[in-house]
């Protein structure tokens, strides 16, 4: 198996070119320098020099100005932080590679400039100057230097990552900025012709150099269904893989486009996954053709390219069947993988899947009014999250990721509260008031937001939080205790005052917190729902019940903070983890009626999961980790 290392030593070594790119600059620079004055090219640099000088005109050195401006070192590093900011916040994974690559282009070339600088001497054009010298040898040209690795290297991110005609527009007007900033610096007076010329071979050579480091291979030139490599470009499987292996592939055709795909079977390819059948989602098929009766037999693995909402239609599929899923995070939040702790670069994150063991993970089902029973793997709730997945702006969320929900959560701030009951291991019901309730498999938010702290994805339990901010500082009150709650987790401080049934309540109160096996929640409203950030119909109920360990997933590592035990049965992809948490469809979702999940429990008695170890036994919610029965289907 090829392992990271060796894959980063490839990728990294033509940087070793950069210290013979400096010498064939300092040459070059010695070769123009020490030529007579009467040698070829230097009469000609002469007259071009006066004769730009003699034909000023006021448009031109407005323009030239402006130009000159753009590639001075100010706007060039400010221009350069800006877009290396943009890469990391705003798509819905940052984009490490694309942000390196220029970062450290403009970095290469400023080095080689100043190190040429110090060994070659030249002075400028002695003709009159429109700008003041800087005191640094006018060979080779710093502007027209930068220029090109700034400007240069924005133009061929925008024909790696754009597509349609704009792609072509917008990386052809970037490319023209290197030569009219050239231009710009010979009409003012303060390069000779040599001098840009040198500039651009060097910020051309800086290019080519960086980005066979960070871009090569992540962009593919080859095109084709799905994965868009032909035979004879199909990388050969790792000696350590196990060759023939099948994969079913469920992806997005949003999220995971062309190249996304053609990495991602590259991936699949380099670790024995030979037979690959992809399917695409659909409003209708949220998980494509895997819910066919046939798509997962004899499948090895089955590989979810999109967001929370294409990974939970896989794992409401997947639970208890024994096939593992592998994550590769595409959408907006990419919940489930942050919390999982996989990397949110999509290729990275499947090959350190591939590369690491299979776990078990839980997964909850839920069902209510208007709601047929599905699985969710990360949070289900209702209230003003689910207001603010709704009313979400498709156009926000493509150009800014999970900051386009900052806007939507503005508009319902003032939503007036619900009324409701909540019902935790069939015990007595807890009337309360919130904003909004939620449940959760695990518990981090994008930024690192702590929401529901004692949440783990292999725990066996479900953490439930209902949020009741009162007035404007009750809201400041709970999103400071929120975003303060990772400083208190690092020092150890204890969180909120525990009630006597193991509740506990944090933010004076706006922050109320249970955990349970089974949670019955009912409405006096229809309020609006939402299930792994996809919103449902508004509705008077949910009932949720965890499934312990039902499903199977690659990671690299265990899941961070959590108890979980690696599956040692998962190299048999046709072991059953099915567990006798399903809840029933056809129990009564009245308003009015209680409903009993599937298990008798007295108030102040532990819940049944109802993951049986044996005819006739249970095991206790209350009692750790359950233990789950494994069968054989076949």
């Amino acid at each position: 198996m090829t392992t990271d290392r060796g894959v980063a030593a490839r990728r990294s070594w033509p940087v070793l070119l950069v210290p013979a790119q400096t010498i064939v600059m300092v040459l070059l620079g010695l070769l123009v320098t020490s030529a007579p004055a009467s040698h070829w090219p230097l009469p000609v640099e002469d007259r071009i020099n006066r004769g730009l000088a003699a034909h000023r005109v006021s448009w031109a050195d407005t323009a030239t100005e402006w130009l000159s401006l753009m590639a001075s070192t100010e706007a060039v590093i400010s221009t350069t932080l800006i877009c290396i900011a943009t890469l990391l916040l705003l798509p819905r994974a940052p984009r490490w590679a694309d942000a390196a690559f220029l970062g450290v282009s403009v970095a290469v070339q400023s080095a080689v400039f100043l190190l040429v600088t110090m060994c070659v001497e030249r002075p400028r054009p002695d003709v009159s100057r429109l700008d003041g010298a800087p005191p640094t040898s006018s060979f080779p040209s710093g502007h027209v230097g930068a220029s090109v690795a700034l400007y240069g290297g924005l133009a061929a991110l925008a024909m790696a990552r754009m597509r349609g005609p704009w792609r072509y527009a917008v990386s052809g007007a970037l490319a023209l900025v290197p030569p009219l900033v050239a231009l710009s610096r010979l009409y003012r007076g303060m390069h000779h012709p040599t001098d840009v010329v040198g500039g651009m071979i060097n910020g051309t050579a800086t290019l080519l150099i960086i980005g066979s480091v960070f871009l090569v291979e992540r962009y593919p030139a080859a095109a084709g269904a799905p994965g868009g490599l032909t035979p004879a470009t199909v990388p050969a499987p790792s000696s350590g893989a196990r060759a023939g292996r099948r994969a079913v592939v469920v992806r997005h055709p949003y999220g995971c486009g062309e190249e996304l795909a053609a990495r991602v079977r590259a991936v699949l390819l380099r670790h024995g996954y030979t037979d690959q059948r992809w399917t695409p989602t659909t409003a209708e098929q949220p998980s494509g053709a895997l819910a066919d009766e046939d798509a997962t037999a004899g499948a090895d693995l089955v590989v979810a390219c999109g967001g929370d909402g294409t990974v939970r239609a896989c794992a409401d599929v997947l639970a208890a069947t024994g096939v593992p899923l592998a994550v590769v995070p595409c959408g907006t939040g990419n919940l489930l993988a942050r919390n999982l702790g996989l990397p949110l670069d999509p290729e990275t994150a499947l090959e350190e899947a591939l590369s690491g063991d299979t776990f078990r993970i839980d997964v909850a089902s839920v069902q209510g009014d208007g709601l047929e029973p599905v699985r969710f793997t990360v949070m289900a709730g209702a209230g003003f999250d689910a207001a603010m997945v709704r009313d979400a702006s498709e156009r926000l969320k493509a150009r800014l990721g999970w900051a386009a929900y900052v806007w939507a959560a503005a508009r319902h701030l003032a939503d007036p509260r619900m009324r409701l009951s909540v019902r935790l291991d069939g015990g007595r019901r807890l009337r309360r008031r919130a904003r909004m309730v939620v449940i959760g498999n695990v518990g981090s938010l994008q930024g690192g937001l702590d929401l529901l702290p004692r949440a783990r994805p292999d725990s066996g339990r479900l953490e439930v939080m209902l949020f009741d901010p009162h007035g404007v500082t009750g809201w400041f009150a709970a999103v400071g205790h929120l975003t303060a709650r990772g400083v208190r987790a690092r020092t150890g401080r204890p969180e909120g005052v525990a009630g006597p049934d193991g509740s506990r309540s944090e933010a004076g109160g706006a922050l109320e917190y249970h955990t349970a096996t089974s949670i019955d929640i009912r409405f006096a409203l229809p309020q609006p729902r939402e299930i792994d950030g996809d919103t449902v119909a508004d509705g008077r109920r949910l009932m949720v019940r965890v499934e312990p360990g039902a499903l199977l997933v690659r990671l690299p590592r265990r899941p961070d903070g959590a108890p979980g035990v690696r599956d040692t049965s998962a190299a048999d992809p046709h072991t059953d983890t099915r567990t006798d948490t399903d809840v029933n469809a056809d129990t009564d979702v009245n308003a009015d009626t209680d409903v009993n999940a599937g298990t008798d429990v007295n108030a102040g008695t532990s819940a049944v999961v109802g993951a049986e170890t044996g005819p006739g036994t249970n095991t206790g919610g209350g009692t750790g980790r359950p233990t789950v029965l494994t069968t054989t289907q076949r």
